[in-house]
C-alpha cells in the first residue's frame, strides 16, 4: 500500500495569501547599523591602557582606538599610507605614538587624533653603536623608598640583532662634537641569539632578558665586577659601572617576551627571592617562572585539541603586555588574535579575534536557555578554526576540531546545540559548557559524523523542542559534494559540555539514511518547523522537498529514519544557493545565481512569486513578520528586505564590499546579522517604531513651525518669518516670502533707505548667522536659472552684496562645512577655510552663467522696446498722412480730461 504524503496545509498556499492581505500587522520598514565587527588586528605593535579599557591596534596603515568593554570603535588615526613598525602609549594614556616605514613619527592626541620631547616635538638624544635592528627597549628609571636621597639615575636599555644588550645614560648630553657621552655605558654579552624582551624591577638592581636562544638571564645592575662574567664596561664614567650576569634559566622555546610581576601578583612562596617573571614565545603559552628556584609556578593557555603544523605555528606569541592595575597579561598571537589572562583566577578572561577573513555561514547561539536567548553568535570563516562571539561586545573564542575550512553551521531547537559541517568530510556537534555567571562560556565539541566522500556543504537540524530533561534535537540532516543526504540520529548527545573529559574519544553518531538527491554539489538544506518536510538546493537548478520519516529510540528499539521524495522544484535558471521554508510551512523560498528569489506552493511545487532586484547572486534568504517579509543577502554586498504581498523591496541595507554570504535572524526578529567576505560582521537592530515616532514627531513640529511662519506673515514680521523658513529649511516659502516682501514695497513707499525697500528685512540679511547665510545664498543659486524667479534671486543677491562683506560671506561657508563635518563624523575636527572658499566659489560659478544669460535677455527686451517705439511713432506718421499735428488739440484733450 503506498504511503500517503503529509497533509501540509488545504489550499495552502491561497490560504496564506489572504492572511497576508488581511493582516494589519505593521511592516517591518527601517533597520538601522546598530554596531559593526571588523578587522581589529592585522599587523604590526598593540598596546591597551593600564586600566585594560582601550586598545590600540593596527589595521592596515592605520592605528585603531577600541573601547574592549563595548566592542565599539572609538577613532581610527590616519597614517602616513606606509606600514606601523611600531606603537605605545604614555603611562597617561593620554597621547600614542605611533612610528612607520618611512621613517617618520607621529604623535596623536587621545582619543582624538591631533626617544622624542613629546611637549616641544624634538630629538633629545641619538643613541649610535648597535650592530643591527634594535630589537628590544627599556626605560630604566629606579625608585627605591628606601634610599633618602633619590638617585638621579635615567637609562636606556637596548637589545639588537647582534645578541648584546647596551645601556646608555639619558642624563649625559654631547657638547662641541664629543660624541662619547653619548656612548653606552655597558655592554651585557650573553645571548647567542636575538634579544626580544627586556625588564627591569622599580628600584633598578635587576634587569631580565629573554631572546630566541631559548635562555633568560637575570642581570645584577647594582654588583661589583668580578672577572669573567662581568659585562664589558666602557672608559671613563663606565668605569664604576659594571652589571653581571647572576644567572641562566632556559625556558625551552623561543622566547618573544619577558616581563617582571608585581608582588601582589606572585605567588606565595617561603624562598627568600622574590623575583617572578612570565615568558611567552613560539609555543603559544604563557608561562609564570620563579627566579631562585628556575622553575614555572604555572602555566596560561587555551585548552585545545591535537593541531596541525600550520596552526601551532599560528599560536605562536609575537609580544605580550603586562597590566599590573588589573592584574592581567596581555598576549598578541600570529594568527591576530589578542588573549587577555586574569593572573588571580589563571583563566582566560577575554579573547578579541584580530581578523576573520571570509565569513560564510553565521547562527545566533543560547547557551543560557531559557535565561537569555541568542547571547552568543557562531561564525564560520575561511579556516578550520569557529568562531563563538558575544553579540555584546567583542569577546570570543575559537572552537578547534575540524582540520580543513569550515563551510556551515546551524543550530537546534533550543539554540544551545550547533553543528558545522567542514572541507574534512565530517560533522561535528558543539556544546556549551556549564553555565557559570563568573566565566565567559566557553564551548566543546560532544559529537562527530563521519561517513560522507567529500565537503560537507550545508547541513540543518530538527527544529522541534523535544521532551523536557531529554535532548531537544533528535535528528540532523547534512549536504555534500558527493550529491548525498544524509540523515544522522543524535538524540543521545549531551547538551552540555564536560571540560574534564576533553581529549578522550569522542562520541560517534549513528546515520539512519543516505539518499542520492541532485546530480552536482548540494548547496543547501533546511528543515520545517514541525520536522515534517526537507528541502534541498543544488547547483543543478532544481529544488527538491522530502517527506521526513523518523520514529525515536524506545526501549529494545533503535531509532529509525528516512525521507521520501514528495516534488522537485525548476524554474532557476542557475544553481541554488540556499532554501528555506516559512516558519508557518505554507510556502519555501529559494534564492539562486540567476539573481532573484522564488516562492514555491508546496501543493503542486510551482512558483508562485518571484523577487527581482539584486544584482548578483542570491545567496541567503529567509522569513520574518509571520511570512508576511522576506531578507535576503546577496554577491552584491547587499541585505534586501521585501514585502511579500506586492513583491517589492521595501529596504535596502549596505554596509558591505563584498558577498554577504552570511544572514542570520534573532528569535524575536529585532536583530538582522549579515556577515561576508569583506570580514565584517554588521548587526542591524529595527528601529521601525522608532523611525515611525521619530516622523510623528517631525511632522508635528513642522505644523507648528508652520503656523508659526503664517502668524509672522500676517503680522508682517518678516525678520522671524524668514528666520523660521530658514530653519525649515523650505525654499518655496523663503520664495514667497520675498515675493510678497517685493509686492509690498511696489505698492507703497519704500523706505529710501533700505535696499531691499523694508528695513527689517535688511536687518535678517545683515545679522543672519554663517551656516543659514550660506543655505539662503544656495537657495538663490537655484531659484537664479528661472526666469520667472530670477527677479527675487538677483535682489536678494544684490542686497546681499550691499549689506554684507566677501569675509562675511567666506566665513558663512566656511561654517556650513564645519557643521556638515561634525554631523557626519561626530568628532571635532580642525577648521580650514579651504572647503568655504570651494564651495563659495562652486556656487559663484553656477550663478554667473544664468545671470549673463538674464542679463542679455534684459539687454534684448530693452532693444525690442526702442523697436515698438518706433513702430507706434511710425503708426501715428501714417494716420495723419504725413501732417502735422496740432498742438492745441492736445490742450484741448487736457482740459477736457480735466
Amino acid at each position: 500500500m503506498p504511503r500517503s504524503q503529509p497533509k501540509v496545509t488545504l489550499d495552502g498556499i491561497h490560504r496564506w495569501q489572504i492572511q497576508i492581505e488581511n493582516s494589519r500587522s505593521e511592516f517591518l520598514s527601517s533597520y538601522k547599523n546598530k554596531r559593526s565587527i571588523g578587522p581589529l588586528h592585522t599587523c604590526g605593535s598593540v598596546a591597551v591602557t593600564g586600566d585594560g579599557s582601550r586598545l590600540v591596534t593596527c589595521v592596515a596603515e592605520e592605528a585603531v582606538l577600541t573601547n574592549i568593554l563595548t566592542g565599539e570603535e572609538i577613532c581610527r588615526f590616519a597614517g602616513d599610507t606606509q606600514s606601523i613598525t611600531s606603537l605605545c602609549l604614555t603611562p597617561s594614556a593620554s597621547q600614542l605614538i605611533v612610528f612607520t616605514s618611512t621613517p617618520s613619527l607621529r604623535v596623536y592626541e587621545i582619543p582624538t587624533a591631533a626617544v622624542w620631547d613629546i611637549k616641544r616635538g624634538y630629538i633629545t638624544h641619538v643613541f649610535k653603536g648597535h650592530g643591527g635592528i634594535v630589537s628590544a627597549l627599556k626605560f630604566n628609571f629606579p625608585q627605591d623608598p628606601s634610599v633618602v636621597v633619590p638617585q638621579n639615575i635615567h637609562q636606556l636599555i637596548t637589545a639588537s640583532v647582534d645578541t648584546r644588550i647596551r645601556i646608555f645614560d639619558l642624563t649625559a648630553t654631547s657638547s662641541k662634537g664629543d660624541q662619547a657621552a653619548l656612548r653606552p655605558i655597558a655592554i651585557l654579552e650573553g645571548h647567542v641569539s636575538v634579544p626580544r624582551g627586556l625588564d627591569v624591577t622599580p628600584d633598578g638592581k635587576w634587569l631580565i632578558s629573554g631572546g630566541r636562544d631559548s635562555v633568560v638571564l637575570v642581570w645584577n645592575l647594582h654588583a661589583k665586577s668580578t672577572g669573567a662574567k662581568s659585562a664589558e664596561a666602557t672608559k671613563g664614567k663606565g668605569k664604576s659601572y659594571s652589571p653581571v650576569l647572576t644567572q641562566t634559566i632556559p625556558v625551552m622555546e623561543r622566547v618573544e617576551a619577558v616581563g617582571l610581576l608585581q608582588a601582589e601578583d606572585s605567588v606565595p612562596s617561603s624562598s627568600a627571592s622574590k623575583l617572578r617573571f612570565y615568558t611567552a614565545g613560539e609555543k603559544g603559552i604563557i608561562r609564570i617562572w620563579d627566579v631562585k628556584d628556575s622553575s614555572v609556578l604555572y602555566s596560561l593557555s587555551q585548552v585545545a585539541d591535537l593541531q596541525t603544523e600550520d596552526q601551532e605555528e599560528q599560536r605562536q606569541i609575537v609580544e605580550a603586555i603586562y597590566l599590573p592595575l588589573i592584574s592581567t597579561i596581555v598576549s598578541v598571537h600570529a594568527d591576530q588574535n589578542i588573549l587577555f589572562y586574569d593572573l588571580n583566577t589563571r583563566n582566560l578572561h577575554r579573547q578579541l579575534i584580530g581578523f576573520n577573513d571570509e565569513i560564510v555561514d553565521a547562527v545566533f547561539l543560547s547557551p543560557n536557555a531559557p535565561k537569555s536567548v541568542d547571547s552568543h553568535i557562531a561564525f564560520a570563516t575561511n579556516s578550520s578554526l569557529i568562531r563563538v562571539y558575544s553579540t555584546t561586545g567583542l569577546d570570543a573564542r575559537l572552537l578547534t576540531g575540524h582540520t580543513e575550512i569550515v563551510l556551515s553551521l546551524d543550530h537546534g531547537a533550543g539554540g544551545k546545540l550547533f553543528a558545522s559541517g567542514s572541507k574534512d568530510r565530517s560533522v561535528r556537534l558543539w556544546a556549551p559548557t556549564s553555565p557559570n555567571d563568573d566565566l565567559s562560556t566557553e564551548w566543546g565539541c560532544v559529537a562527530i559524523c563521519e561517513g560522507h566522500a567529500e565537503s560537507v556543504g550545508t547541513v540543518a537540524m530538527s527544529r522541534s523542542s523535544g521532551e523536557v530533561g531529554t535532548t531537544s534535537v533528535q535528528f540532523m540532516f547534512s549536504g555534500s559534494q558527493d550529491r548525498t543526504i544524509k540523515m544522522w540520529y543524535i538524540g543521545d548527545v549531551p547538551l552540555v559540555f564536560d571540560a574534564s573529559q576533553h581529549g578522550q574519544s569522542l562520541m560517534k553518531c549513528k546515520s539512519l539514511t543516505t539518499h542520492k538527491a541532485h546530480e552536482k554539489d548540494i548547496n543547501s538544506l533546511d528543515v520545517a518547523p514541525n520536522d515534517r518536510l526537507l528541502a534541498s538546493g543544488s547547483q543543478d537548478r532544481t529544488t527538491k522537498v522530502y517527506e521526513i520519516k523518523f520514529s525515536r529510540a524506545t526501549g529494545d528499539r533503535s531509532a529509525h529514519g528516512e525521507i521520501k521524495l514528495l516534488g522537485t522544484c525548476k524554474g532557476h535558471k542557475r544553481g541554488v544557493w540556499t532554501v528555506k521554508f516559512g516558519r508557518s510551512e505554507r510556502v519555501l523560498a529559494t534564492g539562486s545565481g540567476d539573481k532573484t528569489v522564488k516562492l514555491w506552493n508546496l501543493e503542486d511545487f510551482t512558483c508562485v512569486k518571484t523577487f527581482e532586484g539584486h544584482t548578483n547572486s542570491v545567496l541567503r534568504v529567509d522569513f520574518i513578520n509571520h511570512d508576511m517579509q522576506l531578507v535576503t543577502s546577496a554577491s552584491d554586498g547587499l541585505v534586501k528586505m521585501w514585502n511579500v504581498r506586492e513583491e517589492e523591496c521595501t529596504a535596502t541595507m549596505d554596509n558591505h564590499e563584498d558577498k554577504v554570504w552570511a544572514l542570520a535572524i534573532s528569535t524575536d526578529e529585532r536583530v538582522i546579522v549579515s556577515a561576508a567576505a569583506d570580514s565584517v560582521v554588521t548587526f542591524w537592530q529595527d528601529c521601525t517604531e522608532e523611525q515611525a515616532q521619530e516622523n510623528e514627531a517631525k511632522r508635528s513640529e513642522l505644523v507648528l513651525r508652520e503656523q508659526d511662519f503664517m502668524n509672522y506673515l500676517s503680522l508682517h514680521d518678516y525678520r522671524k518669518a524668514i528666520q523660521l523658513a530658514l530653519a525649515m529649511q523650505q525654499p518655496g516659502r523663503l520664495l514667497s516670502l520675498f515675493k510678497d516682501i517685493r509686492a509690498t514695497s511696489s505698492e507703497f513707499a519704500a523706505d529710501a533707505s533700505s535696499v531691499t525697500g523694508n528695513d527689517a528685512v535688511d536687518e535678517v540679511l545683515r545679522t543672519l548667522g554663517g551656516s543659514d547665510l550660506a543655505r539662503l545664498l544656495r537657495y538663490v543659486r537655484d531659484w537664479n536659472p528661472n526666469a520667472k524667479t530670477s527677479g527675487v534671486a538677483q535682489g536678494v543677491l544684490y542686497a546681499v552684496m550691499k549689506l554684507r562683506s566677501a569675509d562675511d560671506v567666506i566665513a558663512a561657508f566656511t561654517d556650513e562645512a564645519q557643521e556638515d563635518i561634525l554631523q557626519s563624523s561626530g568628532q571635532e575636527s580642525v577648521k580650514s577655510t579651504a572647503s568655504g572658499n570651494t564651495a563659495l566659489k562652486e556656487l559663484i560659478d553656477g550663478m554667473i552663467p544664468y545671470t549673463e544669460r538674464h542679463l542679455s535677455r534684459m539687454d534684448r527686451l530693452v532693444q525690442d522696446s526702442f523697436v515698438v517705439d518706433y513702430i507706434l511713432s511710425e503708426m501715428d506718421d501714417g494716420m495723419f498722412d504725413g501732417q502735422d499735428i496740432d498742438t492745441s488739440t492736445m490742450d484741448v484733450d487736457t482740459e477736457v480730461s480735466s
